[in-house]
């Protein structure tokens, strides 16, 4: 296929994974165009052009089309109808919406999976309780129970454990016409993994190293590279990675979350069509990030090396509990003060609890030296909802205490 080569991209969403591209897409003398329904978003202040609306109004979007060469996003749960019009009118949307309309429903993404002979744990599809019993029956419990479309960081998800759970279940996840569920047969997993992999409009592949991940009340909060795995596992997911890749024909950068059982085996989780939390640690510990590849795979530039240049530790930075207002910042001097730390804050106005508000990476000679540097900056950053919160104002008398 001829290259692209687009100087103006357009992206749908404007939060942090929408400003990591920009900033690739800029070193390379890009316009960016970004639309979002949040005029103080992370990317509005350094994106070229910025639409106010809606993710999923057709009209704000072919808006965004009509000012950008390409078209990409940095969210699935956006309007794909809206995507599939602008690429009729010839203008190009990538990952595709194909891909996208996929992958957007849990259970459309798991079956297209299990047709093309990708692992993927058992499910099922739960049009009504007594599916959901029908299932307990067949897979025992505990089940995961999402719902197919909208879910993220855990968000989405009930994890049932017995029939007693039904009604909990489906009044939790607010189950109906509108909003289908699937189940699946809980996996007994020894790690969560991730594989990066980008594809260019010519077909060719980049993968990156495989990522372990962990996570507090289904957040991300660590990522660990390279995995603790054998290399025999590491080559078992990143093969599942190329094949999902080959699977969808996407353009640009999926992310493939996995389970490694307790058996060894490798099995499909999720897939995110678009750059990903687990791939912040390539920003500094590989030679091209997964914003750059990602900007260079849409517009049609050759892609960079995925190689590996550290062992490396992202954490994430979340809102604190009981701390919910305008944001304010300490500490990070402290953590600029550990060797091999990089400190990311994503310049969103308002804190709430468990949004994501930044990350730390830690680059070291091994995975366990940077893991503790990560987690003793962690420990040290503060972020408070405002100075009249209740902890900035006992971590101001800590300070002034201290000298």
């Amino acid at each position: 296929m001829k290259p692209l080569l687009a100087t103006k991209i357009g992206i749908i969403g404007g939060g942090q994974l929408g400003k990591m591209m920009i900033l690739e897409a800029k070193k390379m003398g890009m316009v960016v165009n970004v639309l979002d329904p949040d005029p103080t978003c992370p990317s509005s202040s350094i994106c070229d052009n910025f639409i106010l609306g809606g993710l999923k109004d057709a009209d704000a979007i072919k808006k965004l089309a009509d000012i950008s060469d390409v078209v990409t996003y940095e969210i699935e749960h956006i309007n794909v109808d809206a995507l599939f019009e602008i690429e009729k009118a010839g203008k190009p949307v990538y990952p595709t919406p194909h891909s996208l309309k996929v992958i957007q429903n849990k259970l459309t993404q798991k079956a297209t999976l299990k047709e093309k002979g990708a692992p993927v744990p058992d499910f099922l599809a739960v049009n009504d309780k007594a599916d959901l019993l029908k299932a307990g029956e067949e897979f025992g419990y505990p089940m995961m129970v999402k719902a197919c479309l909208g879910g993220y960081d855990g968000k989405g998800n009930f994890l049932i454990k017995s029939a007693s759970q039904v009604d909990e279940c489906f009044t939790f996840l607010q189950a109906g016409p509108e909003n289908p569920l699937m189940v699946e047969r809980f996996v007994d997993f020894t790690m969560e993994v991730s594989v990066l992999a980008t594809r260019g409009i010519n077909g060719e592949i980049a993968i990156y190293p495989v990522a372990e991940n962990a996570h507090k009340n289904e957040v991300l909060d660590e990522t660990l590279v390279p995995a603790n795995i054998s290399e025999a596992t590491s080559q078992k997911a990143i093969a599942v990675a190329q094949s999902v890749m080959e699977i969808f024909e996407g353009v640009g950068m999926f992310c493939v979350e996995m389970f490694v059982t307790t058996s060894g085996d490798i099995l499909i989780n999720e897939i995110a069509p678009r750059p990903h939390n687990s791939g912040h640690y390539t920003i500094e510990a590989c030679i091209s990030s997964q914003f750059e590849n990602h900007v260079r795979a849409v517009v049609g530039l050759p892609l960079g090396s995925t190689r590996l240049l550290s062992p490396v530790v992202m954490k994430n930075i979340l809102g604190a509990e009981g701390e919910d207002g305008p944001v304010v910042i300490k500490a990070a001097c402290d953590v600029l003060k550990i060797p091999g730390a990089s400190l990311h804050i994503y310049g969103k106005a308002n804190t709430v609890p468990k949004r994501k508000m930044g990350h730390i990476t830690v680059i070291a000679d091994t995975v366990a030296d940077a893991l503790g540097k990560a987690r003793k900056a962690h420990s040290d950053f503060k972020i408070f909802g405002g100075e009249d919160s209740e902890q900035y104002k006992l971590y101001k008398q800590s300070c002034n205490n201290n000298g």
